[in-house]
């Protein structure tokens, strides 16, 4: 199961600017909240153009709106054209798909209704019978997109879910918009992810993230920060609601596998990746928590361009951490 994870923003006290005002904006959208933090001369009224961009989203791709070009791609309407929205998160989604060897997969989304975490309600448990059935239906390289912008299936029951990249790549639409009216120092933050550009110029400092400890109580706290400089940032994690091996004692969480079509064991707890934009960061935080921790790994020697932090559970049945060298370079003591 996916969780978005809190995400809470420590800022360093250094300096101040003037001039420069510290503006904000929140609100609920595609059914979590967000929070946007900028610097600037102005005062934007921003709130009809997110409104705008979260309508464009749901339009293009979310299969809780019945009228969606997704949702009627899923009913088999061949006709659909899809936008330029569907085609860049098919893209990137490619990209993940490819280099994670098919741990990243949106035509997942039979498997995650099946297991009751998509927008159909499931049976909860899934026999092999039935796994196999849908496992038909699983691999984005059966789906191809035309030049007209029609999308063809090999199979028509082949169902998509873009829901572990969508809000990243919103954000992503977020930032392209604030940098077109020029706003340069800014941080975004939506059910979880974010997107960091300049500085918090108030404090003359960088834009510091804490990630959440998965070994503590009622109270959530802190277990690392990290500097988040001009990259996206997304955390994938659900520890909350892990399971013990009777056997070995050991921690782990369910995670549903593209390849086996089965809720497996991972050992992965929690994933924090730094890309480039924010939707690579959502889709790879997904794709190593189905990986687990030792797949995971090996994947990273090969995908240079992240900075990844995971919290994952040893065969002792301790908590550990892993983090690549350039997210070990940006982190910052507590």
């Amino acid at each position: 199961m996916r969780r978005f994870l809190g995400i809470i923003t420590v800022i360093l006290f250094l300096g101040s600017c003037n001039n420069i005002d510290k503006r904000s904006i929140g609100g609920e959208a595609l059914g979590t909240t967000y929070e946007i933090t900028y610097y600037s001369v102005d005062d934007y009224k921003l709130k009809r153009p997110l409104d705008s961009i979260f309508e464009r989203v749901n339009q293009s791709m979310s299969t809780y709106r019945e009228t969606s070009d997704i949702s009627q791609l899923n009913e088999g309407d061949t006709t659909v054209k899809v936008d330029t929205l569907f085609l860049k998160v098919f893209a990137w989604s490619q990209e993940v798909h490819e280099k994670s060897g098919g741990y990243f997969d949106p035509t997942v989304g039979n498997l995650v209704n099946l297991y009751g975490f998509g927008p159909e309600k499931g049976i909860l448990e899934a026999d092999s019978a039935r796994v196999d059935s849908l496992l038909q239906f699983v691999g984005l390289e059966k789906v191809k997109i035309s030049k007209e912008g029609t999308i063809t299936k090999q199979r028509p029951g082949i169902y998509l879910d873009f829901n572990a990249i969508a809000k990243g790549y919103t954000i992503d639409l977020i930032g392209h918009y604030l940098n077109s009216l020029g706003i340069e120092n800014y941080l975004i933050e939506l059910g979880g992810e974010l997107l960091a550009q300049g500085m918090n110029i108030n404090k003359d400092a960088t834009w510091i993230i804490g990630i959440d400890d998965p070994n503590q109580g009622v109270e959530r706290t802190t277990t690392a920060a990290v500097q988040l400089i001009d990259r996206g940032m997304a955390t994938s994690g659900n520890y909350r609601k892990n399971r013990i091996d009777p056997e070995t004692g050991q921690l782990f969480v369910h995670t549903i596998n593209p390849l086996t079509g089965f809720a497996e064991k991972s050992d992965v707890l929690s994933a924090t990746v730094l890309a480039e934009n924010c939707a690579l960061a959502d889709a790879w935080a997904t794709a190593f928590m189905a990986m687990g921790y030792e797949r995971s790994v090996r994947v990273l020697k090969d995908v240079d361009e992240l900075d990844v932090f995971l919290i994952y559970a040893g065969e002792d049945g301790g908590i550990k951490e892993f983090t690549t060298q350039g997210f070990e370079e940006l982190m910052i003591d507590l």
